[in-house]
C-alpha cells in the first residue's frame, strides 16, 4: 500500500506536514468499556474491540468508516469527545475502520 503525497510541495517543510494523531475508541457510550488507542490507520478494528460506541480524538483528525477496509459511510472527526457519536452524527452502525487525515499547517514567517 503506497502512501499518497501532496502533488505540490512548493514552500512545504517537514515541520508543516503534521502526521501525528491519536484517537481512542471505546466499546460503550460515555467512554466506558474496553478501549483501543490508535495513532495510525486501522483497516479492521474488530480484532481490538467487538463494538465501538464512543471515541475521543486527542490530536489530529481522522476519517472513520462504518465498515472494515475503509468502506461504507465515512465521517470526519476532529479533536474532541464523542460520547455517543452514533446519535450525534446520525450513524447507523459502529466504527469499523479509521484513517488518520494528514494536516498541512501554515508556516509562520
Amino acid at each position: 500500500l503506497a502512501e499518497e503525497t501532496p502533488t505540490s510541495t512548493a514552500n512545504m517543510s517537514n515541520s508543516s506536514f503534521n502526521m501525528r494523531g491519536k484517537i481512542i475508541f471505546y466499546e460503550d457510550r460515555n467512554f466506558q468499556g474496553r478501549s483501543y488507542e490508535c495513532m495510525s490507520d486501522c483497516y479492521d478494528m474488530s480484532s481490538y474491540l467487538s463494538r465501538c460506541h464512543s471515541c475521543r480524538v486527542e490530536s489530529g483528525c481522522f476519517m472513520v468508516y462504518d465498515k472494515p477496509n475503509y468502506m461504507g459511510n465515512q465521517y470526519f472527526m476532529r479533536r474532541g469527545e464523542y460520547s455517543d457519536y452514533m446519535s450525534m452524527m446520525g450513524m447507523s452502525d459502529c466504527i469499523r475502520s479509521c484513517r488518520m487525515v494528514p494536516m498541512v499547517g501554515i508556516q509562520s514567517q
